[in-house]
């Protein structure tokens, strides 16, 4: 069939730039997951990236952390999550405790915990080193160009998506808004991978709305990490006052507010928190960014004229994506609960992991629309369930996961909804991911068979 020079709509002609087998909408951790995995199985793919980089949240909102990919020793998370991680560690840009270190040791501990590299939901004292990985935001998006790269993905950044192309209830690709004009691209299967479900709501797909903290995240410079760990540990007193005052600045933290990077003299700061804030309102988003910088400048006076180790801080940057948690969730055919994710429930047609929780293949599946798949931390789940199971690696792997599943469904003629979840499984373990169709080992499951 020849591929059309325009799609017609009410505003005139929209020139078709590119036609692919799948489309991938956004180029975070699950868009790059879900291109690469569909060209590595044979699949002519185009990736769309609104920003001039790809990693997303990774890169761009600088989470500078993977975590939520082990269940104690066991690691869940492989596949193209790994892949990363040992690209950027052949860069320098990436540290990974060694597996001798993942144990409850109070020195191992006190070696890794300002790298983020520690169980944080553990009830051991003190919490056991893990396989988790720091790394750098210009690691990832190098890493992240070399897979699609050598992927052969037609990556196209610049492209903010706009609306899709929906024809008889079934999505045939998409149009995006370019310094060119617009653009449409054309696709057999399209993955929405935005973070937002931008896709699979502007196509009419059932959702709700949901809400969570906001942050700004940001890097200091300057910094000398050694005698701020000797104090943070021989005089922890006197640390916890100056911790306690430096969080109520901000605002909100997590337990521990600055982590070490690749970089000497480079920390990264996950915060300041920010609740109330609307992550689709553009009026709260530029409010949000405003308050993060106040907040973060009053920061900066603070810790250089109190906190060792932080007299010639800086601010290196402040991230270009603000850290938006939550917004839209999908409520596709099958909606994970707090408590499926609480009580480890395995599901039978469980295509990706992440800590000790499982998502099936139908918290994928949009309805009303056919065709489409989503990736990301815009799945369908509650908005509970959303807040503990949304980290970047489980991401990738849904991403993985969406990826073999539309190479295989056009392969087999069969839409996405149809295809043979038993061999998307098989297809992932092949290629070294764990779709987590075979429980841990370490967890007493519920056994959740798919309909």
């Amino acid at each position: 069939m020849t591929t059309p020079n325009y799609v017609t709509e009410p505003g005139g002609q929209v020139p078709v730039v590119a036609s692919s087998d799948l489309v991938v909408v956004g180029g975070g951790p699950a868009g790059i997951s879900a291109a690469v995995a569909g060209a590595r199985n044979g699949l002519s793919v185009t990736l769309l990236e609104r920003y001039p980089y790809l990693g997303g949240l990774a890169s761009g909102g600088m989470v500078l952390v993977l975590d939520d990919m082990c269940d104690g020793p066991e690691v869940t998370v492989r596949g193209l999550c790994s892949e990363i991680i040992d690209r950027m560690t052949r860069m320098n840009l990436c540290v990974t405790p060694p597996e001798s270190d993942w144990i409850s040791d109070t020195a191992k501990f006190r070696q890794w915990a300002r790298w983020g590299c520690y169980n944080f939901h553990s009830h051991q004292k003190p919490q056991p080193v893990c396989y988790a990985s720091a790394f750098d935001p210009d690691g990832f998006k190098r890493a992240a160009n070399d897979m699609v790269s050598e992927a052969g993905v037609n990556l196209r950044l610049h492209s903010w998506f706009s609306k899709p192309i929906v024809e008889d209830g079934a999505i045939k690709g998409v149009i995006c808004e370019t310094k060119s004009g617009r653009q449409a691209v054309l696709g057999k299967v399209v993955v929405d991978a935005t973070g937002d479900l931008d896709v699979a709501a502007a196509a009419g797909s059932p959702h709700s709305l949901g809400s969570f903290i906001v942050t700004t995240v940001f890097r200091l410079g300057g910094i000398d990490t050694d005698e701020a760990e000797r104090f943070e540990y021989e005089e922890p007193e006197a640390f916890s006052v100056l911790d306690r005052e430096a969080k109520r600045i901000m605002g909100g933290s997590w337990e521990r507010w600055w982590l070490k990077t690749p970089l000497p003299g480079i920390v990264w700061c996950n915060c300041p928190h920010m609740a109330g804030f609307d992550g689709l309102s553009v009026e709260h988003l530029t409010n949000a960014d405003f308050k993060g910088r106040e907040r973060i400048a009053e920061l900066v006076s603070f810790i250089r004229a109190k906190m060792p180790g932080f007299k010639n801080a800086f601010v290196v940057d402040v991230a270009p994506q603000i850290g938006v948690r939550q917004s839209r969730l999908l409520e596709g055919e099958y909606v994970l609960t707090k408590e499926d994710v609480t009580a480890r429930r395995h599901f039978e047609d469980s295509v990706a992991r992440g800590r000790d929780y499982y998502y099936p293949y139908r918290t994928l599946l949009p309805k009303g629309v056919s065709q489409l798949l989503v990736a990301g931390r815009h799945y369908s789940s509650t908005a509970a369930a959303q807040r503990i199971s949304r980290e970047i690696p489980p991401c990738m792997a849904m991403g993985e996961a969406t990826g073999v599943a539309a190479a295989l469904s056009l392969q087999a003629g069969v839409p996405v909804d149809k295809v043979d979840v038993r061999k998307v499984q098989d297809t992932l373990r092949a290629q070294g991911a764990d779709p987590g169709d075979r429980p841990s080992a370490n967890a007493t499951l519920e056994m959740a068979a798919a309909e």
